[in-house]
Formats: structure tokens, C-alpha cells, sequence
């Protein structure tokens, strides 16, 4: 399963992009879900890697999340913003959290519950 939070806003992005993260229910700041990796998921996640981070969600994280955050629409979550702050809005490699955060998801989702 793989974990996806929005982490930048609404202004000045481009139609394309706002339609798919509107299809993968990312309307807000911080909001978060959790899809299968199929192609079609796999495929939004690589065109909006510069708005989101994501990575793949252990088994214990996922239950603490549902434990946490009850919502009536399955795998989707409204989170805090995270506990000390983003380091920097760039992507992973360049020391920021945008893009593929791999096993780290766990430990940014923990310091937004």
C-alpha cells in the first residue's frame, strides 16, 4: 500500500495536475490516502511527485492511522500539519519531502497524527 500527502496548496497549478490530484481525492493541504500501487494509481503518483510525498505505509502505521483519523470514506485522511516543521519543499534527494519518501513516509505521517 502506498501512502500519498499533499503537501503543497492550490495556488498556481496547472489544470492537468489539479485534476489528478482531485481524482486521487487530494483537494486540501495535508490530506492524505492510501492506494493499491496498480498502474493507474502509479501513474498520478509520477505526474504529481512536485505537490506530494509518498512511500510505502507499513501494516502498523496504516492501523494507527485508521485508529486515529476514523472518516466515513475508506483510506482517505485529513492529518496535522507535521510536528517541527517541514525541512524544505524540495524533493527527497535534495533533502526535502516532496516525491518518493520510501520506508521515511512512516516517520512523516507519526509527526502529523
Amino acid at each position: 500500500m502506498i501512502a500519498i500527502i499533499r503537501i503543497k496548496g492550490m495556488v498556481e497549478v496547472r489544470r492537468d495536475f489539479a485534476e489528478t490530484l482531485d481524482r486521487l481525492r487530494l483537494r486540501k493541504k495535508f490530506s492524505c490516502v492510501v492506494v493499491e500501487p496498480t498502474p493507474e494509481n502509479l501513474g498520478m503518483i509520477q505526474k504529481v511527485r512536485d505537490f506530494v510525498a509518498y512511500g510505502e505505509i507499513s501494516k502498523e502505521m496504516f492501523e494507527e492511522l485508521k485508529k486515529k483519523r476514523k472518516t466515513n470514506i475508506e483510506n482517505f485522511f485529513r492529518l496535522h500539519p507535521p510536528r517541527k516543521g517541514i525541512k524544505s519543499k524540495l524533493s527527497f534527494n535534495e533533502g526535502g519531502v516532496l516525491g518518493d519518501n520510501k520506508e521515511k513516509i512512516n516517520d512523516l505521517i507519526a509527526r502529523m497524527l
